[in-house]
């Protein structure tokens, strides 16, 4: 019989644990508390308590090519950077294409999950749902995967701001934000420069009277657009980029890093410069806020100090008035309130996590947490990845070391982060994006081996080493081989040029191009031969 496994969660990450159940064999029950897929990426006209809750505006920070599921590419006439609706029409296509459907349990909410009495011997898990009805029910399963999402908490640290309780306007937090329309004409501070906070702020400036960007640190701020108009992750996230990164000082990538944006935008000049180098952490991915500050719409300031009424004073003098409201873009806290307390063993409560999936806690590893990580890359081809190992672990095709071993490696992993990253929290979230991959893969038994690439198959190795670390590489070989994955890669490069060919423009001839250098050259070396026919018998006479 089957092992039976729990996906808590149908957003992104839910499905694809789904499909990578199936894959192995498995059994997957699907809770979803809502009506419908999508999880973060559904846009609803009103944030609902412990669900991801988005703006209207949204377009994802990566491109379909990276992004994508492994084995089912983003359709090629979608943009390169999609708005959230697509993405949800991307996720019901790959859940039609796969049958994931018929394995969720729509508007069921998981209440708890905790483990069997016989857990030391099973492994099992009991799994407490609440159903749209309000009937209870306890499941019992052989493993469980918590695809919840951890953007469902928000932070409002309102204690950190002296006087708030004197200001009358309004206070929310980015997960309450939906768009600018509540904003028009009024004054507005945003505090936090993370990318929602970026773009929140750069929105409102086109509605508001005056809009104020309030950040404690700085960011090095990046569009998503590299040379010649190409996707910057499609350029930059690359393994061959990896490899001379891992050669050359880091001081000097650092120089060279912020001499490139600083080109673009001189930081300093716009207020945005941080204290961290550009390597030290993750840039903000923005392609308007230089812009809008430029203009006078969207100003800079630092760390609110404290409150007076309506009126700001920051932690520089500097004083704003008559503001109308305040958007707290200040993250959130990552916690999944249904799992026994008992996992959250880490710095501060936090979950400790081996490779950020499972609890080394537990005597059997039949519980793993799905996307609970950050990286500068997509996280969509990290969490496949994470499901496609988790899956065959619970399945028992692949084992874990011992937690002893387990817990070195998570110490050692929050250790190398703590210069960039000084809280442990956020230190143990952070991953090295490719590596990590590599990672994950290596586990799997899916990561390309490049040299072998490079002697079978050049046209694919040239592409794998040199090109953009798109997902399709993780399929080429190993356990769920996809056949389409080597046309998928030589092909990636259309797909991305695909949206943009929508006029036609006539080719210039090629036979017009070297007709004419090759009339300008032979009219040059006709002008070098008369001028040295001038010269010659001077050269003559001499000797």
């Amino acid at each position: 019989m089957a092992k039976r496994v729990a996906v808590i969660g149908a957003g992104s990450s839910g499905l694809t644990s789904i499909k990578c159940c199936l894959d192995e064999g498995l059994e997957p029950v699907c809770f979803e508390s809502s009506d419908d897929i999508g999880g973060l990426w559904r846009f609803k006209e009103k944030p609902e308590a412990d669900r991801c809750s988005i703006y209207r505006s949204v377009i994802v920070n990566t491109s379909k090519e990276m992004m994508c599921y492994s084995d089912f590419p983003v359709p090629d006439q979608y943009p390169n950077f999609m708005h959230n609706s697509m993405i949800m029409q991307y996720l019901k296509l790959y859940a039609e294409h796969f049958h994931l459907l018929k394995h969720i349990r729509f508007q069921t909410t998981v209440r708890g999950v905790r483990q069997r009495p016989d857990f030391s011997d099973s492994g099992q898990w009991e799994v407490v749902t609440v159903d749209r009805d309000g009937r209870e029910e306890t499941h019992v399963f052989d493993g469980v995967l918590v695809c919840a999402g951890h953007y469902t908490q928000p932070i409002k640290p309102l204690s950190d701001f002296p006087g708030i309780d004197t200001f009358s306007g309004t206070i929310t937090h980015s997960w309450e934000y939906k768009d600018p329309d509540p904003y028009l004409g009024r004054r507005v501070v945003v505090v936090g420069i993370g990318n929602s906070g970026g773009d929140i702020a750069v929105e409102l400036s086109r509605a508001c009277e005056k809009t104020f960007l309030s950040t404690r640190k700085g960011a090095w701020v990046i569009g998503r657009m590299a040379g010649k108009g190409l996707p910057l992750d499609m350029t930059m996230v690359r393994r061959v980029r990896d490899l001379i990164y891992s050669l050359l000082p880091r001081a000097l990538l650092n120089w060279i890093g912020e001499r490139s944006l600083n080109q673009r935008h001189d930081h300093k000049l716009y207020g945005l410069q941080p204290a961290h180098r550009i390597l030290d952490q993750r840039t903000i991915i923005n392609d308007d806020l230089p812009g809008r500050i430029l203009v006078g719409e969207l100003v800079m300031k630092p760390n609110v100090q404290k409150f007076q009424g309506s009126t700001v004073v920051f932690d520089d003098g500097t004083v704003v008035e008559k503001i109308d409201a305040v958007i707290l873009c200040t993250g959130y806290d990552y916690r999944f309130p249904f799992l026994p307390s008992s996992l959250n063993s880490g710095f501060d409560g936090d979950m400790k996590l081996y490779r950020r999936v499972f609890p080394p806690s537990l005597e059997h590893p039949t519980l793993a947490i799905m996307g609970l990580l950050l990286t500068k890359g997509p996280i969509m081809p990290a969490v496949e990845l994470q499901a496609r190992w988790a899956t065959r672990v619970i399945a028992g095709l692949n084992h874990l070391p011992p937690a002893e071993k387990m817990d070195k490696i998570i110490e050692k992993d929050i250790q190398a982060n703590l210069k960039s990253y000084p809280c442990p929290k956020l230190a143990a979230l952070q991953v090295n994006y490719i590596s990590y991959l590599d990672t994950i893969a290596k586990e799997v038994g899916v990561c390309p081996n490049i040299a072998w690439l490079l002697l079978r198959d050049p046209a694919v190795g040239l592409r794998v080493f040199f090109g953009p670390c798109t997902p399709y590489q993780f399929r080429l070989s190993g356990p769920g081989h996809w056949r389409g994955a080597r046309q998928a890669i030589l092909t990636q490069w259309d797909r991305v040029a695909k949206p943009m060919k929508t006029r036609p423009i006539p080719e210039t001839s090629s036979f017009s191009l070297f007709f004419w250098l090759g009339l300008s050259g032979g009219a040059a070396m006709i002008f070098a031969l008369m001028a040295m026919q001038k010269k010659t018998p001077l050269f003559l006479n001499i000797s």
